[in-house]
């Protein structure tokens, strides 16, 4: 597989190269990203503006809402680094790339889960000894935005085996160009569930708003949703949260180019 045999540098200790590989969105709305920092660097300032600089090329963002604690993105480690890396790779192989998407959608889903809400409880040990635990509440579903949000249920299933998944199908219009819903169909009591909305790439953020807004002409609030994603630009992460500051964003990756070829790499149609 690619990038097995490169040796991974270590962080010098030296300021000047050193390598920030955390990265955060601060509940105060300041924003630090650093990533390899000849690619990524994400800064927040007091005008709520972010640089955001991809090989020397820069985008500014103004923000206008805070985007700390809508927007939820995966602690940054080699691991997960080289799995984006591969996935954005156009010389991967398609067996690669699913394989490192599967990977990568596995971490996403088993820290989505880790948002829903749990009680403490105790459980008897083999050894006849009490321990203090916790169990994760019912009433959870899954929704996927068809068709590249379904590469995703099975990662979703191989967590939650008896889960039940919704699916939404919504195209472009061809004459207006604006997202339409074609196929709802989703649990009947999803009203009372919480969500997982799963949809790998968010690039405009249009198709995913009007999947929330179908998902809440069923009845579910905006905070019962959870949207799993794997990439996600600027953009789409900003125009979510500002038509809809209750729900939650999870992700691997903020950035201004996001891999839209996922799709069709994954299901082996390009």
């Amino acid at each position: 597989m690619p990038c097995h045999n490169q040796q991974i540098s270590n962080v010098s200790s030296d300021s000047d190269h050193a390598v920030m590989k955390q990265v955060r969105f601060a509940n105060n709305g300041s924003v630090s990203v650093n990533v390899n920092a000849n690619n990524i660097s994400v800064g927040a300032h007091t005008d709520n503006e972010v640089d955001t600089k991809l090989n020397g090329i820069e985008v500014h963002e103004d923000l206008h809402i805070q985007l700390g604690p809508q927007l939820k993105l995966l602690p940054l480690n080699d691991q997960i680094r080289e799995l984006q890396t591969i996935i954005r790779d156009k010389s991967t192989s398609r067996g690669d790339f699913v394989f490192c998407a599967d990977r990568l959608i596995r971490l996403v889903v088993e820290e989505g889960l880790n948002q829903l809400p749990y009680t403490e409880c105790s459980v008897t040990t083999p050894t006849g000894h009490k321990y203090e635990g916790v169990k994760f509440e019912r009433g959870n579903c899954g929704v996927s935005i068809m068709r590249s949000g379904e590469a995703m249920e099975q990662g979703l299933r191989d967590c939650c085996r008896s889960i039940r998944i919704g699916k939404i199908l919504i195209q472009s219009d061809e004459e207006t160009q604006k997202a339409k819903v074609y196929y709802a169909k989703f649990p009947p009591d999803i009203y009372r569930r919480k969500v997982l909305l799963m949809y790998p790439i968010l690039s405009t953020g249009n198709t995913v708003i009007e999947a929330v807004r179908v998902l809440i002409e069923h009845g579910v609030q905006p905070r019962h949703i959870i949207l799993l994603s794997l990439f996600s630009t600027p953009h789409g992460a900003k125009s979510i949260i500002q038509e809809f500051p209750d729900i939650t964003i999870l992700t691997t990756e903020v950035h201004p180019v996001a891999p839209t070829h996922f799709g069709q790499r994954y299901f082996g149609t390009d």
